[in-house]
């Protein structure tokens, strides 16, 4: 039964190595993740900027956090976070 947190969505800045692929499974194996999603949102002339999904059972922000500098990332913001037994997505409202 999934736990703590189970999704958290980063908007990370990286540069062009490792790419994307070996990011991704590097992420993957880190505690608790059970996926990752990464899209490619801007690229410059020495650094790209990803969006990160990552999926899983109790993860672990810190360790999250700790690996993506370790791999010469920068995380600029925390765009979604999901925590619980249960996956709530985001409700359109009239607001929106």
């Amino acid at each position: 039964m999934a736990k703590g947190l189970i999704r958290i969505v980063l908007d990370i800045l990286k540069p062009h190595d490792p790419i994307i692929p070996y990011y991704a499974k590097y992420l993957s194996e880190l505690g608790g993740v059970e996926g990752v999603n990464i899209t490619l949102m801007e690229i410059d002339k020495e650094t790209e900027n990803i969006k990160v999904t990552i999926q899983g059972n109790d993860l672990n922000f810190e360790e999250i956090s700790n690996a993506i500098e370790d791999y010469g990332g920068s995380i600029h913001s925390v765009d979604e976070v999901v925590a619980g037994r249960t996956m709530v997505e985001e409700v359109t409202t009239p607001q929106d």
